[in-house]
């Protein structure tokens, strides 16, 4: 296999870029950093490796030495050998046709340099290792560009370190063929700041995780069949927009965080007993507007949230529909507006735990499927308050176990017996006091 080794002047004159040193210290804010792993601690620098992983293949890691910092390195189609450790600024492309392959061990490219960019490269072949992080593309530095490249049969796809304002997009993502708990993260940020993560697909990995990184962009990417298609932890004001998440575990999950963002998602067949479009936990001052969570177990969940004081969680203008459950709270907690969203097939529109979750909340301008009033002055808002009630049928939310009966006939004639002639008083369980009487047009 031929390959040609093109140089040229240097991309931009003079720019440096800020690197981490090798002697940088645990963060000031005091959180823990990982153990070092084979791969080291992320703030300290990747030993060069001394050998190909693949023998009979061109090493990948000759033509990076022999390029000088600022050049571009175009690779001829044909498979290359890892590992490989980039320190200097270098623009990589690979056409679409060159291959870097791990060999099954250990990572396969690590990039430390600051201010470069790969670029039509396919990416195999890492170990499977998780004490190690075994993956495709570690990267540490800043203000790279990592686009149009392919990570197959990686443990980890692409995992940010400490690595700020890069640029991660139009990659296609999938992890070894392993049950879904012992795969890797498709895509990871681990205490990484303002990067743009867009047009991505992530396919048959476990998470897609933003782990102690604030301020980055999400947008347009796809997520497929994978556990959390978007884990959020201790991870502030970060927005997610316009991406389509379908038959994972679960959507979209705040954890620990404050300030996200959550608009024009589409988030579909999130099933079984964990599913779950999006989920609130001890999250604060965020926002979900114009999301369509359609086909999960539960829409929209929300435990111990809003978290902090004086906070809030906005609910709006979404579709949510035909889900197990619309909306679930678990905790008694208030602050959370829930408005101008449809409810629609819905099996329950709302679940709680505890009498007082949802009514400390406010409801209104909703459109509700199963409201039985009437708008005699035909100002497409409901005469009468929307107004749900707990009766046997919904025994289950005090009483988890007598899910087992939830829609079993006899339930369902004590259910009707009870709406019929009351023999305990129901519980209120969402008061919406002008509900929509016309549904809302779905955008184009």
């Amino acid at each position: 296999m031929g390959w040609r080794l093109a140089i040229v002047a240097a991309l931009v004159a003079g720019l440096a870029f800020a690197q981490l040193d090798a002697d940088e210290k645990a963060p000031a804010d005091g959180m823990a950093l990982p153990d070092k792993g084979n791969w080291g601690a992320s703030w300290e620098p990747t030993p060069k490796p001394t050998a190909p992983a693949v023998k009979g293949l061109p090493w990948l890691q000759d033509l990076v030495d022999a390029a000088p910092e600022g050049g571009l390195l175009v690779l001829e189609p044909g498979r290359y050998s890892g590992p490989v450790v980039v320190t200097k600024r270098l623009l990589i492309d690979g056409g679409g046709k060159a291959i870097i392959d791990g060999g099954g061990k250990g990572t396969v490219f690590t990039l430390e340099a600051s201010g470069a960019t790969l670029r039509g490269l396919t990416f195999t072949g890492s170990g499977d290792s998780h004490n190690s992080d075994d993956t495709c593309l570690n990267v540490r530095g800043h203000q790279n560009r990592i686009e149009d490249n392919r990570f197959e049969d990686c443990l980890f796809g692409i995992d940010l370190k400490q690595s700020n304002e890069n640029v991660v997009r139009k990659n296609h993502v999938r992890s070894l063929d392993l049950p879904l708990g012992l795969r890797g993260d498709g895509i990871r940020l681990w205490y990484s700041m303002k990067n743009v993560v867009e047009e991505n697909v992530v396919e048959d990995s476990r998470d897609v995780v933003v782990w102690y990184s604030n301020g980055n962009h999400i947008r347009k990417n796809v997520g497929r069949r994978g556990r959390y298609s978007l884990h959020f932890m201790y991870a502030q004001h970060n927005v997610v927009e316009d991406n389509q998440y379908f038959e994972n575990s679960v959507g979209i999950y705040v954890m620990y965080t404050d300030g996200v963002e959550i608009r024009r998602n589409l988030i579909s067949h999130s099933l079984g007993a964990t599913g779950m479009g999006i989920g609130f936990k001890e999250a604060s001052d965020s926002v979900v507007e114009g999301n369509q969570v359609v086909y999960c177990a539960v829409g929209i969940g929300s435990d111990l949230s809003p978290y902090q004081p004086d906070s809030t969680i906005s609910i709006k203008d979404n579709r949510i529909a035909y889900n197990g459950v619309g909306l679930s709270f678990l905790g008694d907690k208030e602050g959370t507006t829930v408005e101008g969203n449809v409810f629609e097939g819905n099996l329950d529109p709302v679940a709680r735990n505890s009498s007082g979750a949802t009514l400390h909340n406010l409801f209104r301008d909703n459109y509700w499927d199963d409201y039985q009033g009437f708008d005699r002055d035909g100002d497409a808002v409901g005469d009468t308050p929307y107004e749900l009630y707990a009766y046997s049928d919904r025994l289950w939310m005090e009483e988890p176990t007598a899910r087992f009966f939830k829609n079993a006939p006899l339930m369902e004639a004590i259910d009707f017996l009870e709406r019929l002639a009351p023999f305990s008083s129901p519980e209120l369980i969402v008061r919406d006091e002008a509900p929509r009487f016309v549904k809302p047009k779905e955008a184009p």
